[in-house]
C-alpha cells in the first residue's frame, strides 16, 4: 500500500488499498486541518466475464460467473442458477433451497470472521503492542469477557513468544501490513495481545468450517452447483445400499456427512458466540468516536434471501427486500429487481460507452460492456475526478446511490421487527453506551457484520433441522430434472439471479434467445458501494463515508482511511478485472 500526499492540491492518494480482494484507488481531498472535503473510489482494473457469457449454454453460465473472484465463489454460482432458474421459471427442490441456505450461511459466517480478524482488525489492533502485555493480566481479561476455553496466562504467553519472533526477525510476515505505532491505535497491550491470538486461532478455525462446502458442493474454493437444484444426492439408507433413483449411496450425502455438517454449525456458532462477538464489543469500546464517523450516504438496499418457501415468493425470505432512504427506519420502499427504472447503471465517470450516451442509466437486461479507457496513461499522479475515472460502473436505485451489505440487512431486519436483530442491536448499544445514530458508522458497519453472524449463524440450525426432517420423511429431491430439456424453453427469455452475498446485494441478469445467452449482466456489492459519481454528481458510498467527519492526523499514514474503507470489505475482483498498463485488451475470448 502506497500513501502519498500531493501538497499543492492536498490530495491524499492511497494506492492500492491493502489487506482486500483487487485493486482500489482513493483519492481525497483535505483542507487545511486536515479533514476530507472530497474523495474518489477508483477501481484499477476491468472486468470481462459478461463478455465471455455471451453466446453460452445458459446452465454453464454459473461455472464462469463464478470465476469473477477467488474469494465469493459461492454466491456467484449461486446468483448465476437463479438467474437462470428465473429467466425459465423453473422451481427446485425444498431440500436444494435448504442446502443452498446453508452453504450461503456458512460462507457469510466462515467470511465474516475472516474479514474481522484478517483484514480489518490490524486497523484497530496494534500488534506490536502486544509484546508490552502481560499474559496474567491478558487471561483475566479474556476470562471477563468470554468463557471461551483458550484463555490460559501459558496460552497467551506462548502466542507472545510468536509474535516476538517476528518482530525480532525484522519481519513482521503476515503482520506487515499496517501503521504500526500510529497514535490512533488506543487499546491497551493486553487486549492487543488478546486479539492477535484470536486472530491466529480463526485461521485454524476457517480450516474446519470450510467443509460444509466441500461437503455439499464438493471442494472449496469453487463448489459445484447445478441449474435447478444442487448436485448432491441424498442417501435414504444414510449408509450403503442404493437411493432413489438409483445412485450409489458411498457417494451420496450420507448420516456421516450430514453429522459433519452438523458439528461445523456448533463450531461456527461457538466461535461467533464466544470469540468474534466479545471481540467486537471488547475493541469497539475504545473507538466509540468512530460512532460519529463515516455514515455516507444514509441510504441502504437489500435484494434479501434465505427464502423459507422459493426465491419469487419474496414475502418469505428471511433477509427481506427493501429500501431504507434518509435514515428512516420507519419506511421501508418495495424493490422491483426487473422494472426498468428502478436499478439502473451509469458510466458517466466510468470506462466504458453506452451506445445511448454515456448519461444515461441502462437496466442490467439492456446493459451493456464496451470498454472505454479515457484515462492517462499509468502510471498517473492523479484521477481527473472530472472526467471517467474508474473501471466500475455507478448503479443506481431509482437514481438513488445505496450502500449495501451488512449493515444493510441488519437495519431491514430491525426496521421490520425480526426480535432476535432487536435484541442485538439493544444489547450492543446499550453495552458500548452509544446512541442509535451510531448504527450509520464506520464503527456500525463493523458491528452490524459481527451481529449478522450471530443472527445468521443461528438461523443455520433451524435450516438444518429442516433439512434432516424431510429426509427422515423420505423426502430426498435435490434437483428438478425438466430443467434439462431445452426443446421447452421460450424462444427468449430473462431473468434476475439475486441473493445477499456477504458484502451486499449481489445479481445476475441474463437474456436468453434461442438457448443461448444473449446478455448477460453481474450487479456486485462492491459496485454498489465503490463506484465513483454518477451524471448528477452523487459519489458512491465509499466516496460519501469517507467525506463524513475524517480528519487525517498523517497523509503518510491515513488510517482512518483504511477503517472506513475496510468496514465495507471491498472486493474488487466482483468488480474487475485486468488490462495491460495501456488500458488494452490482453485477450479475447472466442466461441466455437
Amino acid at each position: 500500500m502506497t500513501a502519498m500526499q500531493d501538497a499543492k492540491a492536498n490530495r491524499v492518494v492511497v494506492d492500492p488499498i491493502t489487506r482486500i480482494e483487487g485493486h482500489l484507488r482513493i483519492e481525497a481531498e483535505t483542507d487545511a486541518g486536515g479533514k476530507i472535503t472530497q474523495a474518489y473510489s477508483a477501481g484499477t482494473m476491468v472486468r470481462g466475464i459478461e463478455i465471455i457469457l455471451r453466446d453460452r449454454d445458459p446452465r454453464d453460465a454459473w461455472a464462469f460467473a463464478q470465476r469473477i473472484c477467488g474469494v465469493c465463489t459461492l454466491v456467484h454460482g449461486i446468483a448465476s442458477v437463479r438467474a437462470v432458474e428465473d429467466a425459465l421459471k423453473y422451481e427446485i427442490p425444498r431440500n436444494a433451497e435448504l442446502i443452498r441456505n446453508l452453504m450461503i450461511a456458512a460462507q457469510y459466517v466462515h467470511d465474516h470472521v475472516m474479514h474481522f480478524y484478517h483484514l480489518h482488525a490490524l486497523d484497530w489492533v496494534d500488534v506490536v503492542s502486544a509484546l508490552k502485555a502481560d499474559p496474567k493480566a491478558t487471561s483475566e481479561l479474556a476470562q471477563s469477557i468470554s468463557g471461551w476455553p483458550k484463555s490460559s496466562p501459558g496460552y497467551f504467553a506462548d502466542v507472545q513468544k510468536k509474535v516476538r519472533t517476528f518482530v525480532e526477525g525484522g519481519q513482521l510476515g503476515i503482520f506487515s501490513n499496517a501503521y504500526w505505532g500510529h497514535p490512533a491505535y488506543k487499546l491497551p497491550p493486553e487486549a492487543n495481545l488478546m486479539a492477535v491470538a484470536h486472530y491466529l486461532e480463526a485461521l485454524a478455525w476457517q480450516r474446519e468450517v470450510v467443509k460444509l462446502h466441500a461437503i455439499f458442493g464438493g471442494k472449496n474454493p469453487h463448489p459445484m452447483f447445478l441449474v435447478g437444484g444442487v448436485p448432491c444426492a441424498i442417501s435414504e439408507q444414510g449408509h450403503g445400499g442404493k437411493g432413489r433413483g438409483g445412485h450409489q449411496a458411498g457417494t451420496a450425502l450420507n448420516l456421516v456427512g450430514l453429522q459433519t455438517v452438523q458439528n461445523v454449525i456448533r463450531q461456527m456458532q461457538e466461535f461467533v458466540d464466544q470469540v468474534y462477538v466479545p471481540d467486537t464489543l471488547a475493541i469497539a469500546g475504545f473507538y466509540k468516536e468512530w460512532g460519529g464517523m463515516g455514515e455516507g450516504l444514509g441510504n441502504f438496499l437489500t435484494y434479501g434471501d434465505f427464502p423459507e418457501k422459493t426465491m419469487w415468493d419474496t414475502d418469505s425470505l428471511f433477509i427481506p427486500r427493501g429500501a431504507i432512504l434518509n435514515r428512516d427506519l420507519s419506511t421501508i420502499h418495495p424493490v422491483d429487481m426487473h422494472a426498468d427504472g428502478e436499478i439502473q447503471e451509469f458510466v458517466s465517470h466510468s470506462w466504458y460507452k453506452y451506445s445511448v450516451g454515456d448519461e444515461a442509466g441502462l437496466h442490467p437486461y439492456k446493459g451493456e460492456t464496451e470498454l472505454n479507457y479515457t484515462g492517462p496513461k499509468p502510471p498517473y499522479e492523479h484521477l481527473d475526478v472530472e472526467q471517467k475515472y474508474s473501471w466500475l460502473k455507478s448503479p443506481r436505485w431509482k437514481g438513488h446511490s445505496m450502500e449495501v451489505g451488512p449493515l444493510a440487512r441488519v437495519l431491514m431486519l430491525y426496521a421490520n421487527g425480526h426480535e432476535p436483530t432487536r435484541e442485538l442491536v439493544g444489547m450492543t448499544l446499550n453495552k458500548l453506551d452509544v446512541p442509535v445514530q451510531a448504527l450509520f458508522s464506520t464503527l456500525g458497519r463493523t458491528a452490524a457484520r459481527t451481529l449478522e453472524s450471530k443472527i445468521i449463524a443461528d438461523a443455520m440450525q433451524g435450516w438444518f433441522d429442516q433439512l434432516m426432517a424431510n429426509i427422515k420423511a423420505g423426502d430426498v429431491r435435490t434437483f428438478n430434472e425438466k430443467l434439462w430439456e431445452p426443446s421447452t424453453w421460450p424462444k427468449v427469455a430473462k431473468g434476475a439471479g439475486f441473493m445477499e452475498a456477504p458484502r451486499g446485494g449481489l445479481a445476475h441478469y441474463i437474456v436468453i434467445e434461442n438457448e443461448k445467452i444473449a446478455n448477460y449482466q453481474a450487479v456486485v456489492p462492491s459496485t454498489w458501494n465503490a463506484g465513483p459519481r454518477d451524471a448528477a454528481g452523487q459519489p458512491g458510498a465509499y466516496e460519501a463515508a469517507l467525506q463524513h467527519n475524517h480528519v487525517l492526523h498523517d497523509p503518510r499514514q491515513p488510517i482512518e482511511i483504511l477503517r472506513t474503507i475496510h468496514s465495507f470489505d471491498p472486493c474488487l475482483a466482483c468488480a474487475v478485472h485486468v488490462t495491460d498498463p495501456d488500458g488494452e485488451e490482453l485477450v479475447k475470448v472466442k466461441v466455437r
